[in-house]
């Protein structure tokens, strides 16, 4: 049930997630989060600076009273779960840019000023690293 994947700054998308909140799939069975993914690697390899950034997907986040969610996550970092975004290159672009700031800051908390406008609004859950709580 588990898969290895590198301990690095990453954003884990729910590749089953809804396309919006009213559609499952678009017209050819895609789901949104597997569009989201898709966009996500799209970007990358059009964009050197968002290779630092792996986007892994896996079935279900259990959010399933969202659609299009993701998991932004670090070693040692406070992640956050963010979802309600529609599947295209705009809300890839702002996840992956929020992703690098998480990746740059020291404890995966970015002050809301440096937050892309595309993420605002989009936050479901923050967790905390394994072995530490936030105060």
């Amino acid at each position: 049930m588990l898969r290895p994947v590198d301990n690095r700054a990453s954003v884990v998308v729910c590749s089953t997630c809804r396309l919006s909140p009213d559609q499952r799939e678009d017209e050819r069975g895609r789901r949104g989060g597997a569009m989201l993914a898709e966009a996500m690697r799209d970007l990358q390899a059009q964009e050197p600076a968002y290779a630092a950034i792996a986007v892994e997907d896996m079935p279900c986040l259990f959010a399933c009273q969202r659609h299009c969610t993701v998991h932004v996550r670090g070693p040692g970092k406070v992640g956050y779960v963010l979802g309600d975004f529609t599947p295209d290159a705009d809300a890839a672009r702002s996840i992956l840019d929020y992703t690098l700031r998480h990746a740059a800051s020291e404890e995966g908390v970015v002050r809301y000023a440096n937050w892309p406008q595309g993420v605002k609004g989009h936050f479901i859950v923050r967790t905390p690293p394994e072995g530490f709580v936030c105060t």
